[in-house]
């Protein structure tokens, strides 16, 4: 192993960014649907990007199925046309109608906001519409095809399928400079997943570990070696919720209310009921980045005491979160890089993080239970009570594709995998645009029956770019 510099002895910090959207291109417009990929793009992607171009040492997870939507060749007019023939106007309208009420602060606030589509307008066209090759340029991770939670599928098949599906589009999009870094849907993990991730060349995953391990314990700081090989990298759930949880930065009084908006979803809002201040915003970004580079510090001195290397904070994220969710998250990001190199703090990308120290070694592997990053810490976000007969429904869909064997056709394939997508579960579960959802999973499970009976050309027309690396021979012939 390198050797560790004088600074990794005090531990580092590694951000991963989960960068993950259902298919939802093609499907559905206002309210749900395809408009949730534009704002995430003008939100979040692209300011991103432009923290990632200059060199952020941060860790970018890309799902298949992400890409899959942003490699259609028409996506920057798309994009552009959301953006003049829905945003602005969306803007113009609600702005006229707040004067018209007397609310000019809050008027003047959305006339601001329409600052930030009109510079993700121009900058997408300044790519060439290529937002998926100016966003691989940084992707370190990849993941499950179409985001399924892996414990939950059915048989050996479907589960090396979703991964292989996985790294295939990778490095096909890629190249061939992937070190092994998969993100487990939604940090599912069970040790039976194991075999197949390291026999697709999987070296690292991600798990949550807080339910065996105890909130805060100094398990959380080092990779462990699993009895397969798999380094098994914990996230540090006492890290992350200082974001994620109601308590967390983002739910602050002077930042934009994400749920308060305008006839046209927009946010003149701050938190508190306010009109929304811009700067007053910002400037507190840039204090809770110098607490949460504070907080990461003590962590290490506390938790990773007598660790080699000092430890090591994982802090995994939505990045839908940074820029759509949370409005000033990309700002509070850009502020946590600069506080690390003021508050000598090392973050480092996760890979050579893995590559510059020992995984610890952890008895009794093969007992542990499913866990996640869900509700309780296990996956009943994706099969309890709530979503039974949608666990139900992909499951003996996969069974009835492998059932049908040489004669599979590749669009029962893809249809399969749109439907094994964790989001449909996770929608209805957390009570998020519920109908959608199950909409949704009803037509790919509906796909997946037309294309077991002969309808295999109808199916393919209907799926778009879902699953295009799927691989048939992973259902007809198991390796």
């Amino acid at each position: 192993m390198p050797a560790l510099s004088a600074r990794s002895e005090r531990g580092a910090l590694a951000i991963v960014l989960h960068t993950h959207m259902p298919y939802v291109e093609g499907f559905g417009t206002w309210p749900f649907g395809e408009e949730w990929l534009w704002e995430a793009i003008a939100g979040s992607y692209l300011p991103l990007l432009g923290l990632l171009d200059r060199g952020a040492p941060l860790t970018l997870s890309l799902t298949p199925v992400l890409c899959d939507q942003i490699e259609v060749p028409d996506l920057a007019a798309r994009f552009g046309d959301f953006v003049e023939g829905v945003r602005r106007e969306t803007h113009r309208e609600d702005a006229e109608g707040l004067r018209a009420g007397g609310h000019e602060q809050l008027a003047a606030e959305v006339d601001r906001a329409w600052g930030d589509y009109a510079r993700a307008a121009e900058r997408i066209e300044e790519l060439g519409g290529d937002l998926l090759g100016a966003l691989g340029r940084h992707a370190g991770w990849t993941s499950s095809a179409t985001h399924a939670v892996l414990p939950l599928l059915a048989t050996g098949a479907g589960l090396r399928e979703q991964i292989r599906a996985g790294v295939r589009s990778h490095e096909r999009r890629f190249g061939a400079g992937w070190r092994g870094g998969f993100w487990l849907p939604e940090c599912a993990h069970e040790p039976s997943l194991e075999p197949a991730l390291t026999e697709a060349g999987v070296r690292a995953v991600c798990v949550e570990l807080t339910a065996r391990l105890g909130l805060g314990a100094p398990g959380h700081l080092r990779p462990v070696l699993a009895e397969s090989g798999l380094v098994l990298t914990p996230v540090d759930r006492l890290t992350m919720s200082l974001l994620w949880s109601p308590q967390g930065y983002p739910a602050a009084g002077p930042y934009r209310d994400y749920h308060h908006h305008t006839v046209h979803h927009h946010n003149p809002w701050d938190n508190s009921g306010a009109v929304y201040d811009h700067g007053a915003a910002l400037a507190l970004a840039r204090e809770h980045a110098a607490d949460f580079v504070a907080r990461t510090k003590a962590r290490l001195a506390d938790g990773g005491a007598g660790l080699p290397g000092g430890g090591l904070v994982v802090c995994a994220l939505d990045t839908e979160l940074l820029g759509h969710w949370w409005y000033e998250g990309v700002a509070w990001l850009e502020a946590v890089i600069e506080e690390s190199a003021r508050q000598e703090l090392e973050l480092v990308a996760l890979d050579d993080a893995l590559a510059s120290s020992e995984p610890a070694e952890l008895p009794g592997q093969a007992e542990w239970e499913a866990s996640s990053w869900g509700e309780g810490g296990d996956l009943s976000t994706w099969s309890g009570p709530a979503v039974a007969e949608l666990a139900f429904d992909a499951r003996s869909a996969e069974l009835d594709v492998l059932r049908a064997g040489a004669g599979v056709q590749r669009g029962a394939v893809r249809a399969l995998l749109a439907l094994q997508a964790s989001d449909w579960a996770f929608m209805v579960t957390r009570g998020i645009a519920v109908p959608y959802a199950r909409e949704r999973e009803h037509g790919h499970r509906e796909l997946v029956a037309r294309a077991l009976t002969g309808e295999a050309d109808a199916v393919e027309g209907a799926l778009r770019n879902i699953a295009v690396d799927a691989d048939l021979l992973d259902f007809i012939a198991p390796r």
